[in-house]
């Protein structure tokens, strides 16, 4: 069961002797504090004074920087969309990793010593160019009501992690991935169990794709609004052992998907493409609404099981009661013919490919 940690907020005073800066508070939890950064103080330098369970609370303003968080038990707490974090004008030689890698709030451990326990809540990450929330070897990561926008690779990322909670958080306009959620974005290897990541209740738009779940397995997502992208969830596997999947999509309302994104080195051109499975295993897509998602690509449709673009097949899957319609050129397309186990069952559809796999 995931750990969850709740502490209560008490009011804060900032005195006139700390107007133009951070301040210190005691908070009820013994032993813990609540650090107050105001408009042209650092919210980096905030964080390097906190421990072990303090909150950063961010007042309103706009903070022009980037935020390395190595700390357990930390809480980084803005005031909703007044609070907003973009990069800085100008580089400078102390700037800290998160920066440099053109990031805007990082948490970031090592394989031997994640980094455990840490919330970012209400708060808006901009124009960074890489991502705006980045996390690597992380544990019970809570990602809360975030604002990230047009950032020029993913929204909120993570990567090595387990654990995590990605909950109401809205991201538009980024390169890549609204969320992305990956075993390495470095390295090749087997599908990482990610031991119950949370991805609820975000809304997704103006991406590349919505949600994209790279060679993991063992999450849930879930009741998620996700529309104008090119794709709306995309889960990649390859030939590694252990491979993706294992996971649940459910619930979500998948919307007119039709944005165009031109090929890559490792993906065809997408348009149009609702929920994709590639190199998948027993991974449940449930009680998900796809509408209207249209293009002509190889990958376009509403549900579509597609072979991974290095052979691996899809193995086990379950599509069941669904709406799905108005997707073109088909509602339901298993493309992976030789994958084995894969079944479409109770889905209200118009057309599929094969035909025959909507209900009556």
């Amino acid at each position: 069961m995931r750990r969850k940690h709740i502490k209560c907020l008490v009011g804060v005073t900032v005195t006139a002797a700390t107007a133009l800066g951070s301040a210190t508070v005691p908070t009820a939890a013994a032993g813990h504090a609540d650090h107050v950064v105001r408009p042209g103080a650092s919210i980096q330098s905030a964080v390097n004074a906190a421990s072990p369970g303090d909150t950063i609370v961010i007042l309103p303003g706009t903070y022009r920087e980037s935020v390395l968080i190595k700390t357990p038990g930390l809480t980084l707490r803005g005031i909703g969309d007044r609070t907003v974090i973009r990069p800085a004008a100008t580089a400078t030689k102390a700037a800290n990793a998160c920066a440099t890698e053109g990031n805007g709030v990082c948490v970031v451990g090592t394989k031997g010593h994640t980094v455990d326990d840490v919330s970012i809540h209400s708060l808006t990450v901009s124009g960074f160019k890489k991502s705006g929330v980045w996390a690597s070897w992380t544990d019970g990561l809570t990602v809360r009501r975030v604002t990230a926008t047009k950032n020029g690779t993913w929204g909120i990322a993570q990567e090595r992690s387990t654990r995590a909670a990605f909950l109401r958080n809205t991201a538009t306009g980024n390169g890549d991935a609204g969320v992305f959620v990956a075993n390495s974005v470095s390295e090749e290897g087997g599908a990482t169990d990610t031991r119950g990541t949370e991805i609820r209740e975000n809304t997704l738009s103006g991406n590349r794709i919505g949600v994209t779940a790279r060679r993991v397995r063992n999450l849930v997502i879930d009741s998620n609004r996700i529309t104008a992208n090119c794709s709306g969830v995309f889960v990649v596997g390859d030939e590694s052992k252990p491979a993706a999947g294992a996971m649940t999509i459910s619930g979500n309302r998948i919307v007119k998907n039709n944005k165009f994104c031109a090929a890559t080195p490792r993906l065809s051109a997408i348009q149009g493409s609702g929920i994709v499975l590639t190199g998948s295993e027993r991974t449940v897509v449930r009680s998900n609404v796809v509408r209207d998602n249209v293009g002509a690509t190889p990958l376009s449709g509403g549900i579509l099981l597609f072979k991974s673009f290095v052979g691996a097949l899809n193995t086990d899957n379950s599509v069941t009661r669904n709406l799905v319609q108005g997707n073109k050129p088909a509602d339901l397309a298993n493309r992976d013919t030789t994958g084995k186990g894969n079944t479409f069952d109770s889905n209200t559809c118009g057309t599929s490919v094969p035909a025959g796999m909507c209900a009556e």
